[in-house]
This record gives C-alpha cells, structure tokens and sequence, in this order.
C-alpha cells in the first residue's frame, strides 16, 4: 500500500513540476536567452518537484524492475 501511494505521489508532484516548467516557458517567448531561463528555473522548487517526482516513482517501482529482470534472466537460462 505504501509503495502505491509513493507511486502516485510521484506522479502528482512530477506533474506539477512539469506543469509550472511549462508555464515558465512563456519567458523566453519575453526576450530570456535559453540560459537565462535554465538559471530562472533551477533555483525554483516547481523544478525541484520533477526531480522529487522522478525519485519518488523510482522508489516505488525499485522492487518491480527488480523481479522483472529476474524474470527475464530465468527466461533465458530456460531455453537453452
């Protein structure tokens, strides 16, 4: 239960982030250089919930990847 909740928390804060980056985006249609809006961008905490997001969806699919691949090894030793 608590990796599902992980799961979609991840994905709420990650689409905040994504949302407001999007929303940012109108400074460089204002005259903002690429580099001015990457520096503009990175010292807000809307960035920062991407990368929380993105931590928070890894955490709760950790044990998933690592059956799947598991999976995948014993598929192959199988056949031959």
């Amino acid at each position: 239960m608590f990796k599902i909740a992980l799961y979609f928390m991840g994905i709420i804060f990650t689409s905040v982030g994504i949302f407001f980056t999007i929303i940012y985006l109108n400074l460089l249609s204002m005259g903002y250089t690429f580099l001015e809006f990457v520096n503009f961008i990175s010292r807000k905490i809307e960035f920062y919930f991407i990368l929380i997001g993105l931590i928070c969806i890894g955490i709760s699919l950790e044990r998933w990847i690592k059956d799947e691949l598991l999976l995948r090894r014993n598929l192959k030793l199988e056949r031959k």
